[in-house]
């Protein structure tokens, strides 16, 4: 591990102490209540004053917390789970042992430290794999210093664990993405240089092939820049209204040549209502070329691709359907086509000269709307994408 790496650990472990340090002094005011429930089940419940922290019951201070907290004794037996450690790990009996609830090997040298008193505070990872992998980083401290209470607290970490993943895993295809291209233009100059050097033919061959590549990294680059903008841009909901049949007209036009280019002829069932959505223009447009030009470039086989708009009511949602009619994607492949650099068929991406983040580019624009894309697909019959947006409240 890197020292900013171990300096990062140390300020989480840091944060992570006061937090459990803080939660551990406002039980510890109202650490009589435990105290007594163990000494008498029948202790009355101290009622709080307004105002004054020291007067609160420990269970509302810890039924408080939104991470899974448990409070235990010098013999791990837990007093006390607040709700989020039921719905994580299931209720438990009272004074069920820690060393029970958890198996783990590590869990158990936790809590016998801390009981031990060899240290105030301890920290560690923990990972839950049944029914679903989780991640937690673990807390636990002793409650002040002569109440044999201790507080064992859980920051689940699973969501930022995928993301460092996803994170890797991002860098290491755009990586690989643009080395491809990079390794042909260098083996071609390479080429030229020796050869090739005096043949005009090869020489003219060689360098098409070059500029088709440096055009695929440009766009490659391009696409890139786009999602870290979205994902760099803060978040707003749209509020501006705009009618989503005129702006899909606008995007078909501007994409006439790409049809023609792939010889698919554009088919609108658009209509002439005018259908009112919350939204950002420039955003929307990207959505809109994205998915037309992918319908032509990848249902050029089909000849046609239908655009269509539905909207029931003003009260339900607007659809907005690109159809083409090309080989279809089968069936395995759609949960997935929405993911950066996932290809259905890496052959055909790369003659057809897409980056694999178009669709990526899509399904973030249309969360920060709102929206969400669907897919209906099967191999010969076609692909229909339709984008959902939810319908625009009626004024005041």
């Amino acid at each position: 591990m890197s020292a900013n790496e171990n300096n990062g650990q140390e300020n989480q472990d840091g944060v992570e102490r006061g937090l459990v340090a803080r939660i551990g002094s406002a039980l510890k005011a109202a650490g009589a209540l435990f105290a007594g429930a163990r000494s008498n089940g029948k202790a009355e419940k101290p009622r709080p004053k307004k105002g004054d922290i020291n007067s609160l019951p420990a269970v509302y201070l810890a039924a408080a917390v939104l991470d899974p907290l448990y409070i235990f004794d010098s013999n791990g037996g837990i007093l006390y789970a607040n709700e989020a450690a039921d719905l994580a790990f299931g209720p438990v009996s009272k004074s069920v042992s820690l060393r029970l609830k958890f198996r783990a090997p590590e869990m158990h040298e936790l809590v016998a430290k801390v009981i031990s008193g060899a240290e105030e505070s301890v920290a560690i990872n923990y990972a839950e794999r049944v029914p679903v992998e989780r991640a937690y980083r673990v807390v636990a401290s002793r409650i002040g210093n002569d109440t044999g209470l201790y507080v064992l607290l859980f920051k689940d970490q699973s969501e930022a664990r995928r993301i460092d993943r996803m994170r890797a895993d991002f860098i290491a295809n755009a990586s690989h993405e643009l080395r491809t291209p990079l390794a042909s233009v260098a083996g071609f100059i390479e080429t030229l240089r020796g050869p090739a050097r005096d043949d005009p033919a090869a020489r003219e061959k060689f360098l098409q092939i070059m500029q088709n590549q440096t055009q695929r990294m440009a766009r490659l680059i391009d696409d890139l820049l786009s999602l870290s903008r979205l994902e760099m841009k803060p978040y707003q909901k749209p509020s501006t209204q705009l009618d989503v049949v005129e702006l899909v007209k606008g995007v078909m036009e501007s994409m006439r040549h790409i049809a023609g280019e792939n010889d698919v002829e554009f088919v609108s069932e658009l209509g002439v209502k005018p259908m009112l959505i919350a939204g950002h223009s420039d955003e929307l447009v990207q959505v809109f070329e994205n998915l037309i030009e992918n319908a032509c470039k990848y249902g050029s086989d089909g000849e046609r691709v239908i655009v269509s708009a539905e909207q029931a009511s003003p009260m339900d949602e607007v659809r907005i359907t690109v159809r083409d009619f090309g080989p279809g994607i089968p069936e395995e492949h759609i949960p997935r086509i929405t993911e950066r650099f996932y290809r259905v068929d890496i052959e055909t991406s790369r003659i057809q000269k897409g980056t694999g983040l178009g669709l990526s580019i899509v399904k973030h624009i249309l969360t920060r709307h709102d929206a969400r894309l669907s897919v209906k697909s099967a191999p010969g019959e076609g692909s229909s994408f339709t984008v959902h947006f939810p319908p625009v409240p009626p004024a005041g």
